[in-house]
């Protein structure tokens, strides 16, 4: 069984529309897809009703990725198989949607006094919902010829103490785990592998996060090297947390793609053994 837990829309940062991200999923072969936009849960419910339309035997998990901020890094928390109608997450999450977009402004706002202007209205037209993010405020400064590359923007721009750069005013991670276990979902420490620090903060990452209850951390991702993997696998199973994987999908590329290289190893509980969905054979 082919199992992908970490994916996006155009509802935040993706590509692809909710369809064309269902049909990129049945043409990988996925048998199970998480839908987790950032600090977004309205592609859930559309992608509900795309598969009961076409009759497309894909399992969908419910689920979003939460900012937050946690000693000075900023770390981002899924919530899986959260209840995506709840009224009280629906409204947490437009708290943070707010918050997504007054960083963008404030970050337009510093490209403009450096000689970069008229980014914030080229950004908002690439958004078709949800709010501007810094991916889509790199990609302006690629088409502008200010970037030659998209990594290059946050290098030389977005990332962090670059020169646009805004420190954002996310939640703790401990708030995060609880809005997700209010809402009925599963804890999951995105993309350990990609943040910036040290192996003895990321230990400390992983003993923080399920001393507040945290459920699960991601261990695998398409182009994780074999020590990587091996690493966030032993925090995983010193911390007593489950393991997750996930392709982070955006778009099709060569570097990464759904159901890609996600396999767990059998020492590691899955998260997904604990969903209430059934998951079939």
């Amino acid at each position: 069984m082919k199992i992908d837990l970490h994916s996006h829309t155009h509802h935040s940062d993706g590509k692809l529309s909710v369809a064309e991200l269902l049909m990129r999923a049945q043409q990988m072969q996925v048998d199970v897809l998480a839908i987790t936009d950032h600090d977004c849960i309205d592609a859930i419910a559309p992608a509900r009703a795309i598969l009961a339309r076409n009759k497309q035997k894909l399992t969908l998990i419910s689920g979003t990725e939460i900012s937050t901020r946690w000693h000075g890094f900023e770390i981002h928390i899924l919530g899986l198989e959260v209840d995506h109608e709840c009224p009280v997450f629906v409204q947490r999450l437009a708290t943070q949607l707010e918050k997504r977009q007054i960083r963008a402004q404030k970050i337009c706002e510093k490209l403009s006094k450096i000689g970069i202007h008229d980014v914030l209205p080229l950004a908002q037209n690439m958004v078709t919902s949800g709010c501007i993010s810094r991916a889509h405020i790199a990609q302006v400064l690629v088409d502008k010829g200010v970037c030659d590359y998209f990594q290059q923007a946050f290098t030389q721009y977005l990332g962090k103490d670059k020169k646009a750069y805004i420190v954002p005013q996310w939640i703790g991670i401990q708030e995060a785990v609880q809005w997700i276990h209010e809402a009925g979902g599963k804890a999951v420490i995105a993309h350990p592998f990609h943040y910036d620090m040290t192996t003895k903060w990321l230990r400390r990452l992983a003993e923080e996060f399920a001393s507040y209850g945290g459920d699960a951390m991601e261990v695998q991702h398409p182009n994780l090297a074999k020590e990587k993997h091996d690493l966030m696998v032993d925090i995983a199973l010193k911390t007593g947390l489950m393991g997750s994987a996930g392709s982070d999908f955006h778009a099709p590329s060569k570097w990464t793609e759904l159901g890609r290289r996600l396999n767990i190893p059998a020492s590691l509980t899955p998260v997904w053994t604990s969903f209430k969905t059934h998951l079939g054979a």
